[in-house]
């Protein structure tokens, strides 16, 4: 049987309790939130699996190796003193990612350096051959993390970011990442009970991510390859047989989910997107502008969306974030609507009082996820009724 080992997911700010919810849920063993990571244990297996179906994690590393080093000497002993002929053969490619918060170390340029020299040159030594680096589509991804004097060097197993889900071709000027659209709608609390809307859909993510979650496909069921894939001890069979079990726990989906924007390049984009997800039988798209619309739908509706902030459009801000709250309380009752602004300023002008107000950051922005509880009829009924 497989040994379990321990892994690090790592993560966006704000999204560590629902990443570690999502590995209980998974079966992950021995979970730990940390600061953009949750670490946990799981089999070969369990790490094809997390790395397939988390919606919140960015990369999954495997941890196997690490040491005590205050100078360049001591970092290139301590990477020697692995045997890495284990994972790695001298005719394959690698490359280094470092990541440094340390005196004894400045740029993480240089550590990379010193220690690809200490994997090549044991190869030398060894075979009178080396590796190569190969920065584009590498054989072996290696993490090394400097904290003070503790180095931790890891296993990529993800390859290139986990956001990259392998659905979306087409972008608009700023989309929302993929993994931040499904961390915005699990904290919305979006579980597929419910009609779904994103009424400024841009490119489609949203609404992708909201469909996956609804029918529990995994995040990454479209995703071209992963890391792992080239590891000495790849397991095909083992990787198909995850798939199979992972598909058959899909479910059925009973509502609708619609997203419309008012620009036709972004609605072809979204419609393309949605087609290469495999998700059209969940989905509807339309050009329609939020402002000239209303609620379609009987019962309760679930708004997720992400209006363009200054960085993106010419827009005058406080007419647009005015009218996106007139339309809400006009067009809308019954609904929660959730959306995510970088535009702190922009908020005070929506008029209404959000119920929720949740610190994210969007690339490098600071921003904030936002709920807007619409009543059926006024809130005072509400309140009356529930006495």
């Amino acid at each position: 049987m497989e040994e379990n080992f321990r892994m690090i997911a790592k993560c966006f700010f704000g999204f560590e309790e629902i990443l570690e919810k999502e590995l209980r849920t998974l079966g992950a063993q021995e979970v730990e939130k940390g600061v953009r990571m949750v670490s946990f244990k799981g089999d070969k297996g369990f790490m094809y699996k997390a790395n397939l179906s988390l919606r919140t994690a960015l990369k999954i590393l495997k941890p196997i190796y690490s040491f005590r080093a205050n100078n360049e000497q001591a970092l290139y002993k301590g990477i020697s003193g692995l045997n890495w002929s284990k994972y790695l053969n001298a005719n394959q490619t690698f490359v280094i990612d470092t990541t440094v918060h340390s005196t004894y170390f400045n740029h993480s340029e240089f550590v990379s350096q010193k220690c690809k020299d200490a994997i090549v040159d044991q190869f030398r030594e060894r075979t009178g051959q080396r590796p190569s680096i190969d920065k584009q589509y590498p054989d072996l991804r290696i993490n090394v993390h400097i904290d003070k004097d503790q180095v931790s060097v890891s296993l990529d197993t993800s390859g290139s970011s986990l956001h990259q889900r392998g659905y979306r071709t087409a972008t608009n000027i700023a989309p929302i990442n993929e993994v931040l659209a499904a961390g915005i709608l699990l904290l919305s609390g979006w579980d597929g009970q419910s009609h779904f809307l994103d009424p400024m859909c841009g490119s489609g993510t949203f609404l992708a991510e909201a469909a996956m979650i609804a029918c529990n496909i995994p995040a990454n069921i479209n995703r071209k390859e992963f890391a792992f894939e080239k590891w000495k001890d790849w397991d095909n069979d083992l990787f198909d047989t995850i798939i199979d079990s992972l598909m058959k726990k899909t479910r059925e989906f009973h509502y609708t989910i619609k997203g419309f924007d008012k620009a036709p390049s972004a609605v072809s984009k979204a419609k393309d997107n949605i087609r290469n997800a495999n998700l059209e039988d969940y989905i509807t798209i339309s050009e329609g502008n939020f402002f000239e619309s209303e609620k379609e739908t009987e019962g309760k509706l679930h708004i997720v969306f992400n209006p363009p902030y200054d960085e993106r459009l010419d827009i005058h801000m406080e007419r647009f974030y005015s009218n996106i709250g007139d339309t809400l309380k006009k067009n809308y009752p019954g609904t929660n609507a959730w959306f995510i602004t970088a535009n702190l300023e922009a908020l005070k002008f929506v008029g209404l009082k959000p119920s929720r107000k949740i610190k994210l950051f969007n690339g490098s922005l600071e921003a904030r996820l936002v709920k807007y509880e619409m009543y059926e009829g006024s809130k005072r009924t509400k309140f009356q009724v529930n006495e």
